[in-house]
């Protein structure tokens, strides 16, 4: 009976995951995958596990340069691991089924459907063709604009590294500095921008985008979209444009970042929307205030759409939370979105998920207080608190932002970030839904009672 529970889909993508990022960390530790550095010190298992766990769950976060310490190789199997990581280890094990056996398990099935489709009645072999095919030639066709937009600096593999990384929104960058170069660059802005909010609404909603569009390219009878997918744009853009307002307003009366109110409009934009679990910058994240700060916390905790690359506890939770306490506000006996009521499985998960987010960074920001609470051998100083939290909460949402945290993190705080990316990555609902499944339901109720609230 244990062994059957622990073999259920449920715990299988968290096998997965977990070999994944154990078998690129031991190839990152090799000798050809990265360069020595100046003392003779090559990299060492907690930094290659520590950076494989950030491609795997697409994060970001990194305690060593990407582009001076690994060598081509290692830099091509970061790439590989932050695209097997954007498309789900379990994506690509059911492709893989269906490819060799040429039919999938009605249990697998069930499983794939619901973590991406949400209805457990599509074919998934044809919908996983379709998601592989559609995924590639978005990347190839931004990578070919990166390469035209900034050849000398990127470079043809550079490019095609950062459009990867941007649609799976990992956020690794090839450069110290990430992005801060091309801060300016309209072109580069945008395609990164598109990139990271394609990958960050969920396979289903660019399904159904780009079915939409072939209908009306046809000239057949147009279908309204879906309730989710109006649900996931409208969110998605009402949290882009209040956190880019938000942004500029902090940094423009701050003036920390020496941009007129102008040429703040676009970097203002380009963070709210990489805090959408991206954690590219072109912004010096040092520098900002602690206002911007506190904003892209809220930001990177909410993360992206369900189904889709991004981490953490996903916009419709965001509305589905928003609206249960404008129905208490109001004094409303259902929470309605979009023309629908909320049903209370639905509002129960989403507030779940919630309490679960919060004690997670919360716990997890205690820790890491313990652990680099004291004064910093490399930098001489003690971390803030709120720089503290910002690097928990990038972790748990696979952000990959930080105030400069990151590189000077003890062993221990490097364990603990480890920890809550791979927690980021598979989800809290994964988590709950494995400990849920693990418990067996008591044959008794006990007897109810009132108690005064408030």
């Amino acid at each position: 009976m244990i062994r059957r529970r622990l073999l259920s889909p449920l715990i299988l993508p968290v096998y997965s995951f977990a070999a994944t990022i154990l078998a690129g960390a031991a190839l990152l530790y090799l000798d050809i995958s990265h360069v020595p550095s100046a003392d003779g010190q090559g990299l060492s298992f907690v930094d290659a596990l520590f950076t494989a766990t950030s491609a795997v769950c697409v994060t970001g976060l990194t305690v060593v340069d990407t582009g001076t310490t690994f060598s081509l190789a290692g830099q091509w199997i970061i790439l590989a691991l932050i695209q097997l990581g954007g498309l789900g280890i379990m994506t690509y094990s059911s492709l893989l089924l269906f490819l060799l056996r040429r039919r999938v398990s009605l249990t697998d099935k069930l499983a794939v459907g619901q973590a991406l489709m949400h209805d457990p009645s599509f074919h998934l072999g044809r919908f996983l063709y379709r998601l592989i095919r559609t995924i590639l030639c978005i990347e190839l066709a931004a990578a070919c604009l990166l390469y035209i937009f900034a050849p000398q600096g990127m470079g043809a593999f550079g490019a095609l590294f950062h459009a990867v990384s941007a649609f799976c929104n990992a956020g690794f960058g090839l450069r110290p500095d990430n992005l801060m170069p091309w801060q300016e660059h309209t072109g580069v802005n945008l395609v990164i921008m598109f990139l990271i909010v394609v990958g960050g609404i969920g396979f289903s909603v660019i399904d159904e985008l780009l079915g939409a569009a072939r209908t009306k390219l046809s000239g057949k009878p147009y279908r309204p979209l879906s309730r989710h997918t109006r649900l996931v744009l409208t969110t998605t853009a009402f949290l882009i444009a209040v956190g880019a307002a938000l942004i500029w307003l902090a940094e423009y009366f701050s003036d920390y970042t020496g941009l007129s109110p102008t040429g703040l409009v676009l970097p203002a934009f380009f963070q709210s929307v990489t805090c959408r679990t991206a954690g590219f910058n072109t912004l010096d994240i040092s520098r900002l205030t602690d206002f911007t700060l506190m904003v892209m916390i809220c930001l990177m905790f909410v993360g992206g759409s369900p189904g889709s690359c991004a981490g953490g506890i996903k916009t419709t939770s965001f509305r589905v939370l928003a609206g249960f306490v404008e129905m208490q506000l109001r004094g409303r006996r259902q929470n309605v979105l979009l023309g629908r009521a909320v049903d209370t499985p639905t509002q129960a998960k989403a507030l779940t998920l919630f309490l679960f987010a919060i004690i997670v960074v919360t716990v997890g920001t205690m820790v890491l207080s313990l652990t680099e609470g004291g004064i910093s051998p490399h930098t001489h100083t003690r971390f803030e608190q709120l720089d503290l939290m910002f690097e928990v909460v990038s972790a748990f949402g696979t952000v990959g932002l930080t105030t400069g945290v990151t590189p000077h993190l003890s062993v221990p705080g490097k364990i603990l970030i480890t920890l809550l990316m791979f927690i980021g990555r598979i989800g809290p609902v994964w988590l709950l839904a494995t400990l849920q499944h693990l418990q067996s339901e008591p044959k008794f109720r006990w007897p109810e009672v009132d108690y005064p609230i408030g």
